[in-house]
């Protein structure tokens, strides 16, 4: 009897440790490239989800909003390139921001 009950506190030990590993987070990501005179986004995350609905805003370093749209089905957004310096910004929620300046995007 005291070897079951030694068992299962240890079980018990076990699980309750388990309990208190961290949650692994999925990453929000950005990929932007030039085609022709236009920009195309494609987000998503990590673990391989889709970011459709995810909010994404072209702004002005004098922080004017250019374009202020969600991404769609398919993750991904076109726009016309801006004049001018510009970053792009995914807004997925609290820790979940991607920062984009244009010098950064594939094609410029």
């Amino acid at each position: 009897m005291r070897t079951n009950k030694r068992f299962f506190y240890i079980v018990l030990l076990i699980f309750s440790s388990l309990a208190t590993l961290p949650v692994w987070a999925h990453s929000p990501y950005c990929q932007c490239k030039l085609e022709g005179d236009f920009i195309v986004c494609q987000g998503g995350f990590s673990d391989g989800s889709g970011a459709e609905g995810i909010q994404l805003d072209v702004i002005t370093y004098d922080e004017d909003i250019i374009l202020s749209s969600t991404l769609d089905g398919q993750s991904s957004i076109r726009f016309p390139r801006p004049e001018g310096d510009f970053y792009i910004l995914m807004d997925a929620g609290p820790g979940h921001i991607v920062e984009i300046d244009w010098p950064e995007i594939e094609g410029i």
